[in-house]
């Protein structure tokens, strides 16, 4: 049954990032092949941005080194945007060499995690950020800011929501576009999202320029969606299937399913512009060629016993 709640949107925008934040931490490398069957199952399931990719070192993260090889093969289409994840000056470099329109660049809400993540501090990180999205704007990129560690770092604890905002603050002053908040490791409850969605909205950080981000690590991510729902945010990071967490923290399980997300969405009357029958199927798929059943409540639920 679809029954509204008042004060949600009429749609939001699924931000896909089982290819990219979804893969990344497998410990085999996916063939390019089941990758660009992945993306063509997800678009053709009505996804629309499907992050795929990311321009990093290969030491650091091997599963995605075939970048350039993925991009080549994927298909094309006006509707379909194919952001991907740029570290560094050279990153930024190799994604206009191959066509990319939109990018992203991620940042940390605490030093500790900046250090483990990008061997830098966070003022170290802000000033390699700053030439890649100034060339990238003069490219007429556009440029989405992630902000890891909003919620809580295992290292430092609690993370100050005066914090997450200087730091956020920083990194949209730069020039991005959009903000991903990033719950790490997933343990977020929702008077803490609504607080600190009110605290960038007094930062003169609106809404409108808001992702959500959320790991499911203590099965707080649905609970937390609804209240950046409720707070106006219409864009929302998910990984079909489930895929995910962080190599460089330990802690950080999971992604919020998509197929969650969609359930939950289409029960509030909320357009979505998915069809989950086909997204199910595709994670039942992938699951089949990773060897190991989907993490998915929904894909489990809507899956033979068999599959399961």
């Amino acid at each position: 049954m679809r029954v509204p709640l008042s004060g949600l949107p009429r749609e939001v925008a699924i931000y896909e990032v089982g290819p990219r934040d979804g893969l990344q931490n497998e410990k085999a490398v996916v063939p390019v092949d089941v990758k660009s069957e992945f993306v063509t199952r997800l678009a053709d399931a009505g996804l629309r941005t499907i992050e795929t990719t990311s321009f990093v070192h290969p030491k650091w993260v091997p599963q995605l080194a075939d970048a350039e090889e993925l991009l080549d093969v994927l298909p094309r289409s006006p509707e379909l945007r194919y952001p991907v994840l740029v570290p560094n000056e050279r990153g930024l470099e190799r994604a206009l060499a191959n066509g990319v329109t939109e990018i992203a660049i991620f940042g940390s809400a605490t030093e500790t995690f900046s250090q483990r993540n990008l061997n830098r501090t966070v003022d170290e990180c802000l000033a390699m950020f700053a030439p890649v999205v100034a060339r990238a704007r003069a490219e007429g990129l556009w440029v989405r800011a992630y902000v890891s560690m909003v919620c809580g770092d295992p290292w430092e604890g609690d993370v100050p929501i005066e914090q997450v905002v200087s730091v956020a603050s920083r990194m949209m002053d730069l020039g991005c576009s959009q903000l991903s908040l990033g719950d790490t490791i997933g343990v977020g409850t929702p008077g803490q999202v609504t607080a600190l969605i009110e605290a960038l909205g007094a930062a003169g950080i609106g809404t409108e320029r808001l992702a959500v981000h959320f790991h499911d690590t203590y099965g707080q991510a649905l609970a937390n969606t609804l209240a950046a729902l409720q707070a106006g945010v219409t864009v929302v990071d998910a990984s079909a299937g489930g895929l995910g967490g962080c190599p460089f923290a330990g802690s950080a399980t999971g992604n919020l399913p998509t197929e969650d997300l969609v359930w939950m969405l289409h029960g509030l009357g909320i357009e979505t512009g998915v069809d989950l029958d086909k997204l199910v199927a595709t994670s039942r798929w992938l699951a089949s060629r990773l060897g190991r059943p989907s993490p998915s409540r929904v894909v489990q639920a809507l899956s033979p016993a068999t599959e399961t």
